[in-house]
């Protein structure tokens, strides 16, 4: 069976869509999801936690993604 996790990448307004990466993301959260709908939501809480909420749109923006994994047999 696959699992999936939601990826939420925080870039500055600087970096290009298709360059917004793990490594150049100021931020990065992860969290795993049992299927690709549950990747759709749950990024707004994640990031009202944080103390980037009040820079993205303004300094930075958000990429989300959803990359599925293996699960051990």
């Amino acid at each position: 069976m696959n699992a999936f996790i939601a990826v939420v990448l925080v870039c500055a307004n600087s970096v290009p869509q298709e360059a917004c990466t793990d490594d150049r993301a100021s931020e990065v959260r992860k969290v795993r999801v049992a299927n690709e709908l549950g990747c759709t939501n749950g990024w707004q809480e994640i990031i009202a936690r944080t103390d980037l909420r009040d820079e993205v749109g303004k300094t930075s923006y958000l990429k989300t993604e959803c990359r599925r994994v293996k699960e051990a047999q």
